[in-house]
């Protein structure tokens, strides 16, 4: 059996075709080569978003809540990216009322990205950060 090309664009669309046909909302499939999501709207309109591949490292939400960079009332925390981390460095905070949970990196590398704006609502599992592992 051979692999099949998740970042071939026509491999995607015969996956949301095939979404879309059985009635399925949405696809996520992971692998060593990267990561896929496919959404499928009530519209029968389609989102795609293909992950980094196994190299980078996706931080995601462990619950729902709001995504805070910082604790109320401290100082800014550096937009300068990418940027190395340590694997036990708090990146951000999800707020749940008066709940602050930290969120670290979970991995020594460089953060290359952050996926979601400040004060944004999120759900469990969405990406957060993006990683690179050092070589």
């Amino acid at each position: 059996m051979s692999a099949i090309d998740f970042s071939d664009p026509e491999t995607i669309a015969f996956l949301t075709e095939a979404l879309t046909a059985a009635g399925v909302d949405g696809l996520e499939i992971s692998d060593a080569s990267g990561q896929v999501r496919i959404v499928i709207s009530a519209e029968s309109e389609s989102r795609t978003a293909v992950m980094p591949p196994a190299r980078a490292f996706v931080v995601k939400a462990a619950m729902t809540g709001i995504f805070c960079l910082q604790r109320p009332g401290c100082t800014a925390v550096s937009a300068n990216l990418p940027r190395p981390v340590t694997a036990t460095e708090v990146l951000g905070f999800l707020r749940i009322g008066p709940v602050l949970i930290p969120l670290t990196a979970g991995r020594t590398g460089l953060l290359t990205r952050r996926v979601v704006q400040p004060d944004a609502l999120v759900g469990f599992g969405d990406a957060l950060f993006e990683i690179e592992a050092q070589q």
